[in-house]
């Protein structure tokens, strides 16, 4: 019903889509001068639509269409890259706030002076995974060390992970309950009433695997427990994948281990300004912007090359 109810909803956009333009083939054949405002109007608008429709169009994963779980891990680089992980996390934010998409941190741990080691973020909207599938992998920032007494130049990394929320009924992810070890533990955090004196925060262990998940977020032992499942069916559909690909990858001699050497795109702030994805080759010296959230023309070279 779910997967009825959206190619319904789809082609029901599309039909309202060729009304539109049929509307205004009628409009222009009138030759009316008193309506060339009107219809210059509605001609902008429907190539606006055409334009967001094209894009779209590019979306035909299988878990394109649905939301995300975005996880980000800081790297090689010590302080550094803990506060670029924190600034990774504001950007991804604000461009899903942007977008009109939900967010909302499932865990997240702190970093020992700045920043933070790790977070786990959902981010809930129509397409939320088939734009983020493009931010997978290492990100690489170059600047001048606010950590460092010197103000020497660093290299922070920090590894970005994308997930497709994978629904609890998908026949292709079955977990037996035996394999999961659960532990409880008490929610860290800044301090005051908002840390948890029970034993609230939940991690998962999935023992043929070796995957652990911990979700620390909401008040309710019940709830992390549900949300931790969530991100669990998530990485075992993503290694799953990954063992096809690697399985194909052999079988066509092409097979390579990725590993954190392989940066998809860097972030310079000094000693000039530029953000370049190295798949795509596309540049932009607006570095503020981008870590504002301006990621869609990023996201859309890369769906267009991909």
């Amino acid at each position: 019903m779910k997967q009825h109810n959206a190619l319904k909803t789809e082609v029901e956009s599309w039909r309202a889509f060729s009304r539109r333009l049929h509307d205004a083939l009628e409009l222009a054949q009138l030759d009316d001068e008193s309506l060339r405002g009107e219809l210059e109007t509605e001609i902008s608008s429907l190539e606006t639509e055409l334009n967001k429709r094209s894009f779209t169009a590019m979306f035909s994963g299988k878990y394109d269409r649905d939301s995300a779980i975005l996880a980000i891990h800081a790297g090689a680089g010590g302080t550094d890259s803990q506060d670029w992980a924190a600034m990774l996390q504001r950007m991804y934010l604000r461009w899903a706030e942007d977008r009109g998409f939900q967010t909302e941190i499932f865990d997240s741990t702190s970093g020992e002076e700045a920043g933070i080691k790790s977070v786990t973020i959902e981010v809930d909207g129509e397409y939320a995974f088939g734009y983020l599938r493009s931010e997978k992998g290492v990100h690489r920032l170059v600047r001048l060390s606010p950590f460092d007494s010197a103000h020497r130049r660093h290299t922070s990394f920090a590894l970005v992970e994308i997930l497709p929320q994978v629904a609890m009924d998908d026949a292709e992810i079955q977990i037996d309950p035996s394999e999961i070890k659960m532990d409880v533990f008490r929610s860290s955090g800044a301090g005051g009433q908002n840390v948890q004196k029970n034993a609230t925060a939940v991690r998962l262990t999935h023992i043929p695997t070796g995957i652990v998940v911990t979700c620390q977020n909401e008040r309710s032992q019940t709830q992390n427990r549900e949300f931790a499942m969530r991100i669990l069916r998530a990485r075992l559909l993503e290694l799953r994948q990954a063992e096809r690909e690697e399985e194909r990858a052999v079988l066509r001699g092409e097979y390579t281990k990725a590993e954190w050497g392989s940066q998809i795109r860097s972030y310079v702030l000094h000693p000039y300004q530029m953000v370049k994805d190295h798949r795509t080759d596309h540049e932009s010296g607006n570095t503020q912007a981008v870590l504002d959230g301006e990621l869609d023309e990023f996201m859309e070279a890369f769906l267009r090359k991909a």
